[in-house]
């Protein structure tokens, strides 16, 4: 991700975009990952984090279908892992590392649909997550709220 384009969240004291629902996911996704250590499929870590967040009584709906818009037209479609309580994007990844595409992915999703939070949960050899805020200003500016 373009670093001109993104900040690093500062670890307390700004209040962050829907920060009660992220807190809840990553919440979720950390207990998931406790369990389950790394190795195994995407879909197992959906699945799991699936129940988790029915257990906790998040709102969310697994693959989503999220409309994208062009002057007024459905143009395309895009299908993320979890759209959580309408209003935050979250993407899984089971890979030995994060990189940029999979960043762009998100920001896609966010720019294509206007929703503001996105969510990136990696379950690799870490236990790593990245938040990214689209704004919403005229100057569209992002910031990457990352673990590492």
């Amino acid at each position: 991700m373009d670093q001109r384009s993104a900040r690093i969240a500062p670890l307390g004291g700004e209040s962050l975009p829907h920060g009660e629902i992220t807190g809840a996911v990553i919440g979720a996704f950390y207990e998931v990952y406790n369990i389950l250590r790394p190795g195994y499929l995407e879909a197992v870590y959906a699945r799991a984090l699936e129940l988790e967040l029915t257990w906790r009584n998040i709102a969310h709906v697994r693959e989503a279908h999220l409309d994208v818009h062009y002057k007024g037209h459905v143009v395309g479609v895009y299908r993320p892992d979890f759209l959580v309580a309408g209003r935050v994007v979250v993407e899984l990844k089971a890979t030995q590392a994060i990189g940029d595409a999979d960043k762009r992915q998100l920001l896609n999703y966010l720019r294509g649909t206007e929703l503001e939070v996105g969510l990136l949960l990696h379950f690799g050899p870490e236990a790593k997550f990245h938040r990214i805020i689209r704004s919403t200003s005229a100057k569209p500016q992002l910031r990457a709220d990352r673990t590492d």
